[in-house]
């Protein structure tokens, strides 16, 4: 209908208005519905962790309660660790100290160990998805490496550095490297030969290439390898820190096994396995972000 229409009848025009009314209300029904469905997801999410997390402590206090039980129950760990459960910060001594402090110890050297790995690893990865040559030579050293379990390349690192923190470090190094090698050389290897022509049409150079071509079509596999890195990276932290000594959770374990103090070291696996959790979380969201949603193939 003309807008000339509309003007000789006003009717049609003054019923156009409630009509933006409802338009509005179904636009606070949908925000309403969206939220019940975030709770909604979020119940579904935590309710059944809780229900077997429960059933798993009621199943272990049966088994453990009578008096000769090997391991202790939840109730006699709650009570002889319940300074470590409650006050995980604090720091009464240079051993003396919560296991918040100790984590954080080893976060710091998984954070050296892994940072250096994901650039070297990225690449290393690069240049092998790259060049054919480098990956021929390359690849079956790298894939006799990685079978190395970590704690066999500790005496070396040991014998290098003659300290026990670099040491780690190191441990932590060549353990995470290997999963962001191969996946980052995956990820070159599959990028679309379009965006290779593209790059040629445009001549970019190689750091332009990599910057603007490489990484963001290999990310979902970049950080697939990091994801598994970054477990590698505290799995191998935990083992190096039982024989390097030091403040970290590692040594900790360690120290309690000595000490006779199995409560001790189940709160202190609690506390690796939920850290260890979170990074592997923290990385995910992370690649989610950078590569929004892609996944690799």
């Amino acid at each position: 209908m003309s807008a000339l229409a509309n003007k000789e009848n006003p009717s049609i025009v003054a019923s156009a208005k409630p009509a933006a009314k409802v338009l509005s209300f179904s636009g606070q029904q949908a925000s309403r519905i969206d939220f019940r469905r975030a709770a909604l997801t979020a119940l579904r999410n935590v309710v059944p962790p809780a229900v077997v997390l429960t059933l798993v402590l009621i199943l272990w206090q049966a088994l453990c309660s009578s008096a000769d039980a090997s391991l202790p129950s939840p109730h006699q760990v709650w009570q002889e660790s319940y300074d470590l459960i409650v006050y995980p910060f604090f720091n009464y001594g240079s051993q003396d100290i919560g296991l918040g402090w100790r984590v954080l110890v080893s976060l710091q050297r998984v954070l050296y160990g892994f940072g250096l790995a994901a650039v070297t690893g990225v690449i290393i990865g690069a240049i092998i998805g790259q060049s054919v040559w480098a990956m021929r030579g390359l690849d079956p050293i790298f894939q006799v490496l990685r079978t190395v379990p970590p704690l066999a390349w500790l005496p070396l690192s040991l014998a290098a550095f003659q300290d026990s923190n670099p040491s780690a470090i190191f441990v932590i190094f060549i353990t995470s490297i290997w999963p962001v090698i191969i996946n980052t050389a995956v990820g070159v290897r599959n990028i679309p030969q379009d965006y290779r022509n593209v790059a040629e049409v445009l001549r970019l150079n190689q750091f332009e290439f990599f910057w603007k071509i490489m990484l963001p079509s290999a990310a979902p596999y970049i950080f697939t390898g990091l994801r598994i890195g970054v477990g590698l990276s505290w799995l191998a932290i935990v083992a190096a820190e039982m024989l390097t000594g030091g403040v970290g959770i590692g040594f900790f374990i360690w120290d309690a096994w000595n000490s006779s103090r199995l409560p001790d070291i189940i709160v202190a696996l609690a506390y690796i396995g939920i850290v260890g959790f979170a990074l592997d979380k923290l990385v995910a969201v992370l690649g989610k972000l950078v590569t929004r949603g892609a996944m690799a193939n």
